[in-house]
């Protein structure tokens, strides 16, 4: 799994491992302080031992690109912080298929709503459902079932009858 942080962050850890191993720490001391495998810091410093210090330099993520970049995903959170009714739908509530079609609409990427979910979560989105309560709720009616209809029709438990055998 790769680590947390930018490329530029981990190739920096990567030359301050080295360093350190340079000023005649141990690996594991290594490790520890760069907070890194010792299997890590050994790699690094035969990689260095062969190909010089270009081996620790930043190498791109590997795998497709993503199809929006950083602002377009700006754009897309703002969007959907203005909520679902101001991009016509009748209620709040976004769903992953709806997150699509405003990708579609508006950045002309196609998204898999699996690919959504991804999307939204690497941007900090959870799954929430909007409360839903009726115009008419009177609350001082919610409290008073609460505190005196709720009991009186809820079952009690009754101790175990005494049976002898």
């Amino acid at each position: 799994m790769r680590p947390e942080g930018s490329a530029a962050e981990l190739e920096r850890r990567r030359r301050r491992a080295v360093e350190l191993l340079r000023q005649g720490k141990g690996v594991r001391e290594v490790a520890r302080m760069v907070g890194a495998s010792p299997g890590s810091v050994t790699v690094w410093r035969q990689a260095v031992d062969r190909e010089g210090s270009g081996a620790l330099a930043a190498k791109p993520h590997p795998g497709r690109p993503p199809d929006l970049d950083a602002a377009q995903v700006e754009r897309l959170l703002a969007m959907l912080r203005q909520g679902a009714t101001a991009h016509g739908y009748v209620n709040r509530q976004w769903t992953l298929k709806r997150v699509a079609k405003l990708v579609r609409d508006r950045f002309g990427v196609a998204y898999d709503p699996s690919g959504v979910w991804h999307l939204l979560r690497r941007s900090g989105w959870s799954c929430q459902m909007p409360e839903h309560r009726a115009r008419e709720r009177d609350p001082a009616a919610v409290e008073h079932f609460r505190r005196v209809t709720w009991p009186r029709l809820k079952k009690s438990r009754r101790p175990p009858a005494n049976r002898s055998f």
